[in-house]
């Protein structure tokens, strides 16, 4: 299924000098389809679903730190994946468990820091967030994972 996610404002990453405003992502099973503003979008997938959200859409984080303190290792994950992450460092997911836990819920574990951004074709990892940098929505290789309510 398609879904468009669409905000006031769209950065194809958190730094972009030029985010697209009253953008949109739209989304095809776990791949980015296509970036731009929701009128493009909406022309291009004529009836997608649309998912509106308040706030900035971009790439989802890359949880630099250890994992959150959660009573089991499927939590820990899901803290994570509320902060509007869809990826871990490998020095703090080492734990069989907790590797299991993010595989299970399509999290990545990376050697190291990458930088994110959105692409056409890329893996749809997309964060929304509010005026304070709290995390509104997360979507995890294309599934609405998080949503703050």
């Amino acid at each position: 299924m398609l879904t468009i996610h669409a905000a006031d404002e769209v950065r194809r990453a958190w730094d972009d000098p030029e985010p697209v405003k009253d953008g949109a992502v739209a989304v095809e099973g776990d791949r980015v389809a296509a970036v731009g503003t929701l009128a493009e979008v909406q022309e291009r997938f004529p009836g997608a679903r649309v998912r509106r959200w308040p706030g900035v859409l971009g790439p989802a984080r890359v949880h630099e730190g250890p994992l959150p303190d959660a009573p089991t290792p499927r939590e820990r994950v899901h803290a994570v994946l509320k902060s509007g992450a869809v990826a871990v460092l490998a020095e703090y997911a080492g734990a069989p468990e907790l590797r299991a836990a993010a595989e299970r819920n399509d999290v990545v574990v990376l050697p190291g820091v990458r930088p994110a951004v959105i692409v056409r074709g890329g893996r749809a990892d997309l964060a929304v967030l509010d005026g304070t940098g709290a995390c509104v929505a997360t979507v995890c290789a294309g599934r609405l994972v998080h949503r703050r309510r």
